[in-house]
């Protein structure tokens, strides 16, 4: 009993600490063929900025369409197109933030 406690305690904390990038997009984008890196990439070519970028992701992962998306025909053929998140629009907000901090390639160019 004390065991199953400690355990649970410990999974509790463990989830908290994680960001909420990390919670819950990693988790989905996992098993997936294009990393998210890739997309990142695809949405910066074709959105450019970081302005348009955030809000095309916060747009497409309220309302998912295929017009939208920078993934391939094929790509949503087989994967289809994301459910809407579930997030709200602070965590949406926040975790697109993460994954623009994580990606931006623009202070990284040397």
């Amino acid at each position: 009993m004390v065991k199953s406690a400690i355990v649970f305690i410990f999974l509790t904390l463990f989830v908290q600490a994680q960001d909420i990038y990390t919670r819950n997009c990693i988790p989905c984008h996992k098993n997936l063929p294009t990393s998210l890196q890739q997309m990142f990439m695809s949405y910066l070519a074709a959105y450019s900025g970081e302005t348009n970028v955030k809000a095309v992701l916060r747009f497409y992962l309220t309302k998912p369409t295929k017009s939208i998306s920078v993934m391939s025909d094929l790509f949503i053929d087989n994967y289809g197109i994301k459910e809407p998140t579930t997030l709200s629009k602070e965590e949406l907000n926040e975790a697109i933030d993460i994954y623009w901090e994580k990606f931006k390639v623009f202070d990284k160019l040397k």
